[in-house]
């Protein structure tokens, strides 16, 4: 059992789905459609409907290519969002960041989860931060390029590293999740072996969360546009709840909701509670 917010999450025996709220400009596929607080506040009200267990705040794109933002501008971007998530819903919060700076006034706001693309490494005090606050963190896999000796075990090896990172801290061991970081320091051809291959990340004895909603590997794939690639993304969310996945981080909540839930009955051999 993981506690984030006042929550307990079985990560154990159930899938749950990370809800994503883009309050940035420029985000691959949802860049500018949530920066007014009250549309967010409706997208919100839609997506714990829908079935999100959590919900992902980020305020810088992290797409290929993007242009990182000032400290000052993702604070003023995220943390009246964060504020307004935890005065209208009882929800847990997470903060999509990797600069100590935002992930503290985050935090202070109310965030109740670190989501740190660099695993910790590109600004280590955010695991000081992290420990500090007595939050769980999710540590994403991440390499400035993709070049390796040997993939997956490199993969493993850079995730043992943002774990050992985040308990020299004093972050605690149930408070760690880890993501493979599809789309992230990886080819096509990487991206479609580590979501095959999830079970080799679990095998280090953490939770995993599986992002790969509407990402490039489904579009090159299905050579469809960010916006056509909801049918992708939920084949890999039955491939993640198949492979042990505790949760999926998507766009699409409701879609992705009923393919993780019909996922569990047919391995439960019986309707998931």
């Amino acid at each position: 059992m993981m506690k984030i917010g006042n929550r307990m999450f079985d990560t154990e025996h159930e899938c749950y789905i990370m809800g994503i709220l883009n309050v940035t400009p420029d985000s691959f596929s949802d860049g500018g459609q949530w920066n007014d607080l009250d549309r967010a506040r409706g997208h919100v009200a839609d997506m714990i409907a829908e079935g999100a267990s959590i919900i992902d705040v980020g305020g810088e794109s992290t797409r290929p290519g993007h242009v990182q933002i000032s400290i000052e501008e993702e604070i003023a971007r995220v943390v009246p969002y964060i504020r307004m998530i935890k005065e209208n819903f009882d929800v847990p919060v997470s903060i999509d960041s990797y600069k100590s700076e935002v992930v503290e006034a985050a935090l202070a706001a109310g965030a109740d989860l670190v989501n740190d693309i660099w695993g910790f490494k590109y600004d280590r005090r955010v695991a000081e931060v992290t420990a500090k606050y007595q939050v769980p963190c999710c540590l994403m896999h991440n390499r400035q390029e993709p070049v390796y000796e040997d993939y997956m075990t490199d993969v493993c090896n850079d995730l043992r590293e943002s774990v050992d990172i985040a308990l020299a801290a004093g972050v605690q061991p149930d408070q760690i999740i880890l993501d493979p970081g599809v789309g992230f320091g990886k080819n096509y051809e990487h991206n479609l072996i580590i979501t095959n291959e999830l079970e080799k990340l679990i095998g280090l004895g953490y939770p995993v969360l599986l992002a790969t909603s509407r990402k490039s590997m489904i579009g090159l794939t299905l050579d469809l546009p960010s916006d056509q690639r909801v049918e992708g993304t939920l084949v890999t969310t039955v491939f993640g709840v198949m492979k042990g996945a505790s949760f999926i981080r998507v766009h699409d909540v409701k879609e992705n909701y009923r393919a993780i839930k019909m996922t569990q009955a047919i391995l439960l051999e019986h309707k998931p509670e």
